[in-house]
C-alpha cells in the first residue's frame, strides 16, 4: 500500500474521534491532532513551544506558520513512515496550500473525508450530556432520559455550558465557515474529497464504509501508474 495521508474533518459531535482511533489502528499509522501537538510543544517548552504557550494564555490564534512548522516535524517522526492521519488540521486556506505543496515534496496524494452528521443529531446528542460536578463522570439523557444523579457520588448531574444548545449550535456556525473553503479548496485542487454521513449506523459500519473509500483510491492509482 502506499503511504497513507488522510485528512479527516467532522464538526463537533460528529463522532471523528472515534473514527480516528479506528482508522489508526486498521491502518498502523500515526493520528495527528494539532490539539495534542500544541500542548506537547509547550511541554517540551522549546523556542516554539514558549511561543504558542503565550499566545494560547492570551487567546490569540496560533499563526499558519507556526502551525505549519509543528506538523512538519511531526510527520518527520518514526511512526509517520507508513502514513498518517490528520485531525483539526489544516484550519485555514493558507494551511491547506502549504500542506499541498509540502506533501508534494514528499510525494504523497491526500484524501480527504469530510463526516457529515446533522446538526439537529449533533445538538440533540452534545445538549443531552450531563455531568457530575464532583467527579466528572459524563452521562447521556437520550439513553437514559430519567437519569438526575451520578451513579458514583450521588450527586445531582448539571449541564455544562459549553453543551448548552445555543452554545453547540453557534460552535456548528463557526466550524461551517471555518471549513468549507479548505473543503473547496481541496475539491478544487483534484484531490479526492469523500462525504461520509457520520450518523444513522453503527461507527463501525461508518468505518467500513471509510476503509472501502481508501482501498478503492489505492486500487485506482496502482493502476493509472
Amino acid at each position: 500500500m502506499n503511504r497513507l495521508c488522510l485528512i479527516l474533518f467532522g464538526s463537533p459531535g460528529s463522532g471523528k474521534g472515534t473514527q480516528a482511533q479506528f482508522l489508526k489502528k486498521h491502518y498502523g499509522v500515526a493520528h495527528i491532532s494539532t490539539g495534542d501537538m500544541l500542548r506537547e510543544r509547550v511541554a517540551l517548552g522549546d523556542t516554539l513551544g514558549r511561543r504558542v504557550e503565550k499566545m494560547m494564555q492570551t487567546g490569540e490564534l496560533v499563526p499558519d506558520d507556526a502551525v505549519n512548522r509543528m506538523v512538519d516535524d511531526r510527520i518527520a517522526c518514526e511512526d509517520c513512515e507508513v502514513g498518517f492521519i490528520l485531525d483539526g488540521y489544516p484550519r485555514t486556506v493558507s494551511q491547506a496550500k502549504w500542506l499541498s505543496h509540502r506533501l508534494d515534496e514528499l510525494g504523497m496524494w491526500p484524501m480527504v473525508v469530510h463526516l457529515e452528521v446533522d446538526y439537529n443529531v449533533i445538538v440533540a446528542r452534545i445538549s443531552g450530556r450531563r455531568q457530575c460536578p464532583m467527579c466528572g463522570t459524563l452521562y447521556n439523557l437520550a439513553k437514559d432520559p430519567h437519569r438526575v444523579a451520578c451513579d458514583l457520588e450521588g450527586a445531582r448531574l448539571e449541564i455544562r455550558s459549553d453543551d448548552r444548545e445555543e452554545i453547540v449550535r453557534g460552535r456548528l456556525r463557526a466550524y461551517d465557515q471555518l471549513t468549507a473553503p479548505v473543503l473547496a479548496y481541496f475539491k478544487d485542487s483534484g484531490y479526492p474529497v469523500w462525504d461520509v454521513q457520520g450518523d444513522g449506523a453503527a461507527p463501525e459500519v461508518i468505518s467500513g464504509r471509510i476503509v472501502d473509500l481508501i482501498t478503492r483510491e489505492f486500487k485506482e492509482r496502482s493502476q493509472a501508474v
